[in-house]
């Protein structure tokens, strides 16, 4: 993979900035200095319900927060109101705008950061994980890992398998987002590449060996405290990095970073 470096401040891109051969990328911080009132006018009962729920005061600000960004940013692609946006749901959960349509998108947050992954016509998923040192990575590695990836893991030297765990975690969690199984797919049914050296790839796939070739695997920049991928259909797409600026709010002023991938 290899970058082509910033293209000068970016605009929040619209519907057709969306290339259907692009997967825009959003990188947004949490919880945003925004007013929570300004934020749960833009969710749904139900979102709002969620963000309730939580034991921490502070995780339910950030869930309301991410739904609110995830909004703002499928309503500049679908030329909606955020409001007006509303949802369905695959039968393992994976979520879709329920006005249909060619757009595609995932979503995830961990700490105080939330990523949204946006395309045409191809499915995408996306996963975010924060580097936490009180995991016990190697014995849900011996879980959930498959044996070829337990051998790769393993083979690493020690100072590198609490940041390979989280690489190898997330790249396995985006493949199955962007499939839509959640986990009802075994994680061991299936093998990603994730050592330090090499792109990422699905290298096999159980029991139909041609699944692999379905979806491809890219690291996500997400900084140093956490680590990031993103799965989408397809062996080639131009990705484009966006962080999302709540000072704009509804929109973004930073500038989008481009790659191309492979």
């Amino acid at each position: 993979m290899t970058g082509s470096g910033g293209e000068g401040r970016g605009v929040w891109p619209g519907e057709h900035a969306l290339g259907r051969n692009e997967v825009h990328v959003f990188r947004i911080p949490l919880p945003g200095p925004v007013d929570r009132v300004l934020l749960e006018r833009t969710l749904s009962p139900d979102e709002r319900k969620r963000g309730r729920r939580f034991v921490s005061a502070e995780d339910g600000r950030r869930f309301v927060a991410a739904r609110t960004a995830l909004r703002c940013v499928l309503a500049r692609y679908a030329g909606e109101p955020p409001e007006r946006l509303g949802f369905s749901y695959g039968p393992r959960g994976k979520p879709a705008l329920a006005s249909g349509g060619a757009l595609r998108f995932n979503l995830a947050h961990s700490g105080s950061l939330a990523l949204v992954a946006v395309a045409l016509g191809r499915e995408v998923g996306i996963d975010l994980e924060r580097v936490r040192a009180n995991l016990e990575f190697e014995r849900l590695s011996e879980r959930f890992f498959s044996e070829a990836e337990r051998t790769v893991f393993f083979g690493l030297r020690e100072d590198l398998r609490r940041r390979a765990f989280f690489r190898c975690w997330v790249l396995k969690e985006a493949y199955l987002k962007a499939r839509g199984d959640g986990l009802a797919l075994p994680l061991d049914s299936f093998d990603v590449s994730f050592g330090p050296e090499g792109r990422p790839l699905v290298v096999a796939t159980r029991p139909d060996v041609r699944e692999r070739e379905r979806f491809s695997l890219a690291p996500i920049d997400a900084g140093p405290e956490y680590e990031a991928a993103l799965a989408f259909e397809g062996n080639k797409a131009r990705l484009i990095l966006f962080d999302f600026d709540w000072a704009v709010f509804p929109g973004t002023g930073a500038a989008p970073h481009a790659f191309s991938f492979p």
